[in-house]
């Protein structure tokens, strides 16, 4: 689930307890074989059938509301299967395939485990939701420091520190059911960051970049020294930042930060690729063509500055996937697709004709250990050569 649908629904939430009303949150929690989408998933549901979010493409929503509805009637939590095949979906012919659980829960905010979970979603906090999937187990919320709130079950408290900890030491986190030792189901829900953009320079092609960013969910960052072009109506939704190139030491990305050199201005380029390229940030991408981002490196060199390997290593260019994109938010589009391919682990290639799985495979029923995650992204390409940028 991203960002931009958490805030949706952390909003709706927020909206519905000013007003009095009671609500129920459904998480997908177990996916088999083909389904919209994956575990972690999650769907607003008020006590007046109003939702906010989806599960599927609208094949479960209108049963979960049903479901949902019980469950803020009762207080009972509910996990129910749901098989989308095309013959068993209730005879409808819109089924995916496959087959989802999905658990309900109905939203106390005094709890304590609730209140300590919904404030790391708001707040972009790493934190982990231990959910055992038998009844009456409990829950625990693990954060990366090692704190813990919450009653689990005696036997199952290790293994959910363990897989919480573990899970929360990825760049990218997935929410999914692992199976404990006792081979019962637990669910591990995480909550992170929400990925950041940082975009040096802020003309005319960043703007479409900066607002569909902001759509999906990114925390978007844009720095010139230009106040003039800083303002929000340029740039909603987006951090502004009036940074002259000295000045850049400011500014510290994030972990989870994407860093973009688009001044158009070779000078300022250039000081903000060794700015980029000095920070920790995992992605750092000069928009052009290679031919560009080479002069860069070569100016710096002459200038003194160098970098290692493992920086380098992180230079990507030219930055976005080959769509033929040719007007601003056509090229937006083509980084902001390279984007999600990098951080999830995947190569950005047609999915008709492909064989294999759409998404990763399922990482349950494992024991500890647990399978490291794919990668991050393909590897960065930095050498000579010419390819087409988009």
């Amino acid at each position: 689930m991203n960002a931009a649908e958490t805030r949706a629904l952390l909003g709706a939430l927020r909206a519905a307890h000013a007003r009095g009303q009671r609500a129920a949150i459904a998480t997908v929690v177990g996916v088999r074989g083909s389904a919209y989408r994956r575990e972690g998933t999650r769907m607003l549901i008020l006590d007046d059938g109003a939702q906010v979010c989806m599960l599927s493409g609208g094949c479960l929503e209108a049963e979960v509301v049903e479901v949902a509805l019980d469950v803020i009637r009762t207080g009972d939590s509910a996990l129910t299967h749901y098989d989308l095949s095309e013959d068993a979906t209730w005879g409808l012919g819109i089924g995916c395939g496959g087959s989802v659980d999905v658990r309900v829960e109905r939203v106390d905010p005094d709890d304590p485990v609730t209140a300590a979970w919904l404030a790391a979603l708001e707040a972009g906090q790493k934190a982990a939701l231990i959910v055992p999937l038998s009844p009456g187990a409990g829950r625990l919320l693990v954060t990366p420091d090692g704190e813990a709130l919450g009653d689990l079950r005696a036997d199952l408290r290790p293994f959910a520190l363990a897989a919480a900890r573990e899970r929360l030491t990825h760049l990218e986190p997935r929410a999914a059911t692992l199976t404990a030792p006792d081979g019962s189901a637990v669910f591990v829900d995480v909550s992170t960051p929400p990925p950041q953009l940082v975009l040096y320079g802020a003309g005319h092609d960043a703007m479409p970049l900066s607002a569909q960013a902001h759509a999906l969910g990114y925390d978007v960052h844009v720095i010139d020294p230009r106040g003039a072009y800083l303002t929000p109506g340029r740039f909603p939704g987006a951090t502004l930042h009036a940074l002259a190139p000295e000045d850049l030491a400011a500014f510290v990305p994030g972990e989870r930060a994407h860093l973009i050199v688009m001044n158009h201005h070779i000078d300022r380029d250039r000081v903000c690729l060794a700015h980029a390229l000095h920070s920790g940030a995992p992605y750092v991408g000069v928009l052009g063509p290679r031919s560009r981002a080479l002069d860069l490196l070569s100016a710096l060199e002459e200038e003194g500055v160098t970098f290692t390997p493992a920086q380098l290593a992180r230079l990507r260019s030219p930055i976005g996937l080959r769509l033929g994109a040719e007007a601003p938010e056509e090229v937006a589009l083509s980084i902001l697709a390279e984007l999600m391919a990098w951080r999830r682990g995947y190569d950005g290639s047609f999915l008709s004709g492909h064989a294999g799985r759409i998404h990763h495979e399922p990482t349950h029923p494992v024991t500890p250990p647990l399978p490291a995650e794919p990668s991050a992204g393909p590897e960065p390409v930095t050498g000579a050569g010419t390819s087409p940028t988009r």
